[in-house]
């Protein structure tokens, strides 16, 4: 018998002791030898966490010692009032097992969609065509597909819907991958965004009972690996890339979030819009839909102008801020910091705070980010130092020895600036040499970064504590670029772009919704290693031909393993019933016999 147990592994990392968990599994080879099994990585969990994972595993190895054997027949059935007329006969020899397909996933994620009552609200705005099309089950799909294995649409209806169960959860057959009506209705849905924000919202304050009062805002962008569309008014622009590809046209998606990672709103702009020129239209925004009551909005460095900050602190009530601040402004303040004390924030991070008029500003210094932010320097300098050493030796002409320079100066634009480099105005020569003062300045700003806010709040730990949230605002672009995979994106026209952009705000949200999820009934577990684990779940049909011609079809789904159970269990879900026996006329019969 297969047995269950909690594993932990031990690491040293930042000077701490971090302690990991995992489920594994023994299970007895036939030569006698027992073998691991990894079942489940839990990650750090606490200890009533972990007391909490031993109680579900002991739960389900309770069982009997000896297996019992079942009835194949009813128990109200008595052989002898059945007459052989009634009987049909099975050809257990001619058993078929055919059209495998991926049951699990598909069925956690249409669980999750009308958790959320996204199939009450597309089907009240999504009405069914003239032709029978249900648009709303056609988005399922959609967003069903770019959560679970993203791709084009062209796959999708070649390969993808035929390899999932979703036809049978949904009671309908494969035209609802039609490449015409997935095109279709894309262009249906951008007319309810905003409705589709509200009544998010409203779900999520029912199921977690989350607030608003802090708010994470930043900007992406994503490309497109197409030509530069015509007309002018494209939102497709030539920008800075976060991804680094200048070479290509992109759009920036300024995103809202909670401090938890569910997003508030979004919008798509041009791809050369100005990072600080995004904010005043969404303060607006938000204050239109929600209301003033009090918000502590959190963004990165470069979003919020001078004069939006100005406008936020003159606001009747003020509209409370904490930002990321521009080196620039640490040179202006650095000698007014020098004298205030240090605080402890926690272990290797320290902080301290200036009062400046109507603001606070948070200078912090993580013993981590000093390592790291150095060695990049170091590296960068050791190998610009080889390099400009190689080029002094090189017999170039001096158009040549400006182009290697220019290359060396791309390739590592921090250290070029603190080596002076002076090239000869007649002939191919230069000097260089390393400025100490930029590098002594630069040393001492390593590992430090700045803050500013209006808040009341005097303790700069916990000030820095609540600038730390803006990572999920991040995590959020990381899984609509990687694990959504928001690009590449196929299509060609501003509206359907747009509407892509939408379905993976929806595929997202139902990211969000199972990582809160787990995060209260199994932490330690992602959304997608769960995914993945629903995913092994398979729907399969099973042909038995019958001695009269005719043949039984059950659909079954197969039984879910261990550690599938072991999740259902954490996340509370129950699998719904087998599917009832077809047979392939309408002849109907009173027993099956073996």
């Amino acid at each position: 018998m297969a047995a269950m147990f909690l594993r932990s592994t031990s690491r040293q990392k930042n000077g701490k002791q971090h302690r990991y968990f995992s489920i594994v599994e023994n299970k007895r080879l036939a030569d006698g030898r027992v073998a691991q099994r990894h079942v489940l990585y839990l990650g750090e969990i606490n200890s009533s966490q972990e007391l909490a994972w031993r109680k579900s595993i002991e739960v389900l190895e309770e069982g009997k010692d000896k297996p019992s054997t079942l009835a194949l027949f009813p128990e109200d059935r008595c052989e002898a009032e059945i007459c052989d007329e009634s009987m049909v006969r099975v050809r257990l020899s001619e058993l078929r097992l055919c059209r495998p397909r991926q049951w699990g996933s598909c069925w956690l994620v249409v669980k999750l969609w009308r958790e959320l009552e996204l199939d009450r609200f597309w089907r009240e705005r999504l009405t069914t065509s003239r032709k029978g099309t249900r648009w709303e089950d056609v988005l399922l799909v959609l967003v069903a597909y770019r959560l679970i294995a993203p791709g084009s649409e062209w796959r999708l209806h070649r390969q993808w819907f035929g390899q999932s169960a979703l036809g049978d959860l949904l009671s309908a057959d494969s035209s609802l991958a039609d490449p015409h009506k997935l095109y279709g209705c894309h262009d249906l849905l951008l007319e309810h965004k905003q409705g589709l924000f509200d009544h998010l919202i409203g779900r999520w304050r029912d199921l977690f009972n989350l607030s608003f009062e802090v708010l994470l805002y930043d900007l992406t962008s994503t490309y497109f690996e197409s030509n530069p569309p015509n007309d002018d008014n494209d939102k497709r622009r030539f920008g800075y890339s976060r991804d680094k590809r200048r070479d290509c046209v992109q759009v920036i998606i300024a995103l809202i979030v909670t401090p938890q990672g569910f997003p508030l709103a979004y919008e798509v702009l041009a791809g050369n819009t100005k990072d600080n020129s995004t904010l005043k239209e969404f303060l607006d925004k938000i204050e239109t839909q929600y209301g003033k009551a009090e918000r502590i909005w959190l963004m990165d460095r470069g979003i919020p102008t001078e004069k939006v900050l100005e406008q936020m602190r003159q606001s009747d009530p003020p509209v409370k801020y904490l930002v990321g601040t521009p080196k620039g402004r640490l040179s202006r303040l650095e000698k007014q910091l020098l004298d205030k004390p240090w605080h402890q924030a926690r272990p290797g991070v320290e902080v301290k705070l200036l009062a400046e008029q109507d603001e606070l500003y948070v200078l912090a210094q993580s013993a981590d980010r000093v390592h790291k932010e150095r060695s990049m320097r170091r590296r960068q300098l050791k190998w610009l130092w080889a390099r400009l050493k190689q080029l002094k030796t090189m017999k170039l002409k001096r158009e040549e020895l400006l182009m290697k320079l220019g290359a060396a100066k791309q390739k590592s634009p921090s250290a070029w600036r603190l080596v002076q480099v002076e090239v000869d105005k007649d002939k191919a020569a230069f000097t260089y040499r390393l400025d100490r003062e930029k590098l002594r300045r630069q040393r001492r700003r390593e590992g430090r970064y700045l803050l500013r806010t209006n808040l009341t709040e005097t303790d700069p730990a916990k000030l820095w504590s609540l600038y730390l949230q803006l990572v999920n605002v991040e995590e959020a672009f990381k899984n609509l670029k990687g694990d959504l995979a928001i690009r590449p994106i196929f299509h060609q026209s501003e509206k359907r772009i747009e509407a892509h952009i939408l379905v993976s705000f929806l595929a997202y949200c139902l990211h969000i919704t199972l990582t809160e999820r787990l995060r209260s009934l199994a932490p330690g577990l992602t959304a997608r290693s769960s995914l993945e684990k629903f995913a092994a779940m398979q729907m399969i049909d099973v042909h038995l031909p019958t001695t009269d011609g005719r043949e039984l079809i059950l659909t079954r789904t197969t039984h879910p393993e261990p550690e599938l159970q072991l999740l259902l269990g954490k996340l509370k879900l129950e699998l719904p019933a087998q599917p009832p026996p077809k047979i392939t006329t309408t002849q109907v019969t009173s027993a099956v016999a073996l």
